[in-house]
Protein backbone atom coordinates (compact mmCIF):
# COMPACT_ATOMS: atom_id res chain seq x y z
CA UNK A 1 0.00 0.00 0.00
CA UNK A 2 1.49 3.47 -0.66
CA UNK A 3 2.59 5.79 2.25
CA UNK A 4 1.39 9.41 2.18
CA UNK A 5 4.85 10.53 1.53
CA UNK A 6 4.76 8.38 -1.89
CA UNK A 7 0.87 9.64 -2.68
CA UNK A 8 2.03 13.04 -2.14
CA UNK A 9 5.24 12.62 -4.64
CA UNK A 10 3.21 11.21 -7.17
CA UNK A 11 0.46 14.19 -6.83
CA UNK A 12 3.57 16.31 -7.53
CA UNK A 13 4.95 14.44 -10.73
CA UNK A 14 1.25 14.06 -11.96
CA UNK A 15 0.38 17.67 -11.62
CA UNK A 16 4.48 18.86 -13.29
CA UNK A 17 3.10 16.37 -16.25
CA UNK A 18 0.44 18.10 -16.41
CA UNK A 19 1.13 21.46 -16.51
CA UNK A 20 3.23 20.46 -19.71
CA UNK A 21 0.45 19.64 -21.15
CA UNK A 22 -1.80 22.29 -20.13
CA UNK A 23 -4.35 20.03 -19.11
CA UNK A 24 -5.37 23.22 -16.24
CA UNK A 25 -8.39 21.09 -15.43
CA UNK A 26 -6.72 18.20 -14.36
CA UNK A 27 -3.90 20.36 -12.78
CA UNK A 28 -6.41 22.27 -10.58
CA UNK A 29 -7.82 18.80 -9.93
CA UNK A 30 -4.46 18.30 -7.46
CA UNK A 31 -5.17 20.55 -5.79
CA UNK A 32 -7.34 20.72 -2.24
CA UNK A 33 -7.38 24.86 -3.14
CA UNK A 34 -5.65 26.44 -5.95
CA UNK A 35 -3.06 28.52 -4.74
CA UNK A 36 0.69 29.72 -5.96
CA UNK A 37 3.02 31.89 -4.30
CA UNK A 38 5.20 33.32 -6.38
CA UNK A 39 8.79 33.94 -4.30
CA UNK A 40 10.70 35.83 -7.25
CA UNK A 41 7.86 38.57 -8.02
CA UNK A 42 5.65 38.22 -4.39
CA UNK A 43 2.77 37.78 -6.86
CA UNK A 44 0.09 35.45 -5.56
CA UNK A 45 -2.75 33.36 -7.17
CA UNK A 46 -5.19 32.37 -5.06
CA UNK A 47 -8.36 30.19 -6.00
CA UNK A 48 -9.03 27.98 -9.71
CA UNK A 49 -10.04 31.93 -11.18
CA UNK A 50 -6.80 33.14 -10.23
CA UNK A 51 -4.71 30.64 -10.87
CA UNK A 52 -6.11 29.36 -14.06
CA UNK A 53 -5.34 33.58 -15.23
CA UNK A 54 -1.80 32.93 -14.01
CA UNK A 55 -1.31 29.51 -16.51
CA UNK A 56 -3.12 31.95 -19.09
CA UNK A 57 -0.78 34.61 -18.64
CA UNK A 58 2.34 32.67 -18.30
CA UNK A 59 1.57 30.24 -21.23
CA UNK A 60 0.67 33.34 -23.81
CA UNK A 61 4.81 34.06 -24.30
CA UNK A 62 5.99 30.49 -23.86
CA UNK A 63 3.15 28.40 -25.05
CA UNK A 64 5.46 25.21 -25.14
CA UNK A 65 6.55 25.74 -21.56
CA UNK A 66 7.81 22.53 -20.07
CA UNK A 67 9.70 21.30 -17.07
CA UNK A 68 11.98 18.66 -16.46
CA UNK A 69 12.29 17.05 -12.95
CA UNK A 70 15.90 16.78 -11.78
CA UNK A 71 15.32 15.92 -7.72
CA UNK A 72 12.09 15.60 -5.79
CA UNK A 73 11.92 14.75 -2.13
CA UNK A 74 9.15 14.71 1.10
CA UNK A 75 9.81 16.02 4.49
CA UNK A 76 6.88 17.24 6.75
CA UNK A 77 3.86 18.54 4.66
CA UNK A 78 6.41 19.50 1.91
CA UNK A 79 7.49 18.11 -1.65
CA UNK A 80 10.65 19.88 -2.99
CA UNK A 81 11.19 19.58 -6.23
CA UNK A 82 14.54 21.35 -8.51
CA UNK A 83 13.71 21.31 -11.99
CA UNK A 84 14.87 22.91 -15.25
CA UNK A 85 12.11 25.22 -16.76
CA UNK A 86 12.12 25.23 -20.43
CA UNK A 87 10.08 27.14 -23.45
CA UNK A 88 10.37 28.83 -26.28
CA UNK A 89 9.61 32.51 -26.59
CA UNK A 90 6.63 32.69 -29.09
CA UNK A 91 3.77 35.27 -27.92
CA UNK A 92 4.55 38.32 -26.52
CA UNK A 93 6.07 38.70 -22.99
CA UNK A 94 4.56 41.41 -20.76
CA UNK A 95 7.78 43.10 -18.43
CA UNK A 96 7.85 46.22 -15.87
CA UNK A 97 9.38 47.51 -18.89
CA UNK A 98 7.27 47.45 -21.39
CA UNK A 99 6.32 43.79 -24.41
CA UNK A 100 8.59 42.08 -25.83
CA UNK A 101 7.69 40.70 -29.13
CA UNK A 102 8.39 37.17 -30.02
CA UNK A 103 12.07 35.78 -30.51
CA UNK A 104 11.53 32.42 -31.22
CA UNK A 105 14.64 32.23 -28.71
CA UNK A 106 14.48 28.75 -26.32
CA UNK A 107 15.11 28.82 -22.73
CA UNK A 108 16.33 26.36 -20.18
CA UNK A 109 16.41 27.54 -16.68
CA UNK A 110 17.22 26.09 -13.17
CA UNK A 111 14.49 26.29 -10.49
CA UNK A 112 13.10 24.99 -7.47
CA UNK A 113 8.98 24.79 -6.06
CA UNK A 114 7.87 24.02 -2.64
CA UNK A 115 4.48 21.94 -2.80
CA UNK A 116 3.05 22.42 0.31
CA UNK A 117 0.10 19.81 1.99
CA UNK A 118 -2.12 19.95 4.63
CA UNK A 119 -1.63 17.34 7.63
CA UNK A 120 -2.69 14.22 6.44
CA UNK A 121 -3.52 15.42 2.68
CA UNK A 122 -2.68 14.49 -0.56
CA UNK A 123 -3.77 17.23 -2.67
CA UNK A 124 -1.81 20.53 -2.89
CA UNK A 125 -2.84 24.22 -0.83
CA UNK A 126 0.18 25.73 -2.31
CA UNK A 127 2.55 26.10 -5.06
CA UNK A 128 5.85 28.07 -4.65
CA UNK A 129 8.24 28.94 -7.30
CA UNK A 130 11.58 29.70 -6.13
CA UNK A 131 13.06 32.06 -9.20
CA UNK A 132 14.73 34.93 -10.04
CA UNK A 133 12.36 37.17 -12.44
CA UNK A 134 15.25 38.16 -14.50
CA UNK A 135 16.82 34.85 -15.36
CA UNK A 136 14.41 33.90 -18.36
CA UNK A 137 15.38 37.12 -19.75
CA UNK A 138 18.87 36.54 -19.62
CA UNK A 139 18.56 33.28 -20.78
CA UNK A 140 16.75 34.92 -23.80
CA UNK A 141 19.67 37.59 -23.95
CA UNK A 142 16.81 40.02 -23.54
CA UNK A 143 18.74 41.35 -20.69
Amino acid sequence: MDTLAERRLQTVRDHMALECVCDWDAVIATFEHPRYEMYGSGAVFDGEEEVRGYFAASRTPFPDQGNEIIAIAHSGDTVLVEFWLTGTHLGPLRTPTGVIEPTGKAFRVRMAATFEFPPGGDKVICERPYFDQGMVLRALELA
